[in-house]
């Protein structure tokens, strides 16, 4: 087993109980020291099979802090990264990472989308992700008219939220449209005993 297969392994029953679980952990060189980056999300095995559609919150900067301090504690506790020093970041996974299990996109539900399929490449809002298909409501252009997708999760190669700047309200309530970064914001927290971070509320300092 692998350093990052037992750090997952070790860090899974702690992130549990926050509601979180583990989605990627990668160990680098950094210097003389190691980089060890661990990615967390919701956890949504809770979620009943049935509910296919509903929005899943993404992580707050107070849920990555309380992800981190848990990661931190964990590894100080446990033999897993041995002796030599490391720098530990607990964050969220970015928007433009590429979702590729059923759980990473049942998560993005409501975001707009690209997905790129056995049959082709299409870009919509992802309204729905069953056990074994997903549901992708494209939007009209000059060319082609609105249409709902559903495409078999086994057929999809990979898919990536993508960044909207304007998104019009809701039909009939009479919202204008309003402009914004729908993005995560990869909330990094560092922890490094060498780093001074104290201007950023997300870092947390430890030695390793």
């Amino acid at each position: 087993m692998s350093t990052a297969q037992e750090i997952r392994a070790t860090l899974e029953p702690v992130l549990a109980p926050l509601g979180l679980v583990v989605e990627d952990v990668s160990v680098s060189p950094a210097g003389k020291r190691r980089l060890v980056r661990v990615l967390v999300d919701s956890d949504i095995s809770r979620l009943d099979v049935a509910d296919t559609s509903s929005a899943v919150p993404p992580l707050s900067l107070d849920a990555v802090a309380d992800a981190t301090r848990a990661v931190s504690d964990e590894l100080d506790a446990s033999d897993v990264m041995g002796q030599a020093p490391y720098v530990l970041e607990v964050s969220s996974p970015g928007v433009g990472r590429p979702l590729a299990s059923r759980d990473q996109l049942r998560r993005q539900v409501g975001r707009l989308v690209e997905v790129v399929h056995q049959g082709g490449t299409d870009t919509g809002r992802l309204t729905g992700v069953g056990s074994d298909a997903l549901v992708l409501e494209v939007a009209a252009t000059k060319k082609t008219p609105a249409q709902t997708l559903t495409l078999d999760l086994d057929d999809v190669q990979r898919a990536t939220v993508q960044v909207e700047f304007t998104r019009a309200g809701t039909a009939g309530d009479g919202a204008d449209a309003q402009t914004h970064a729908d993005t995560d914001v990869d909330s990094a927290a560092d922890i490094d005993a060498d780093t001074d971070d104290s201007d950023d509320p997300s870092a947390l300092e430890g030695d390793h």
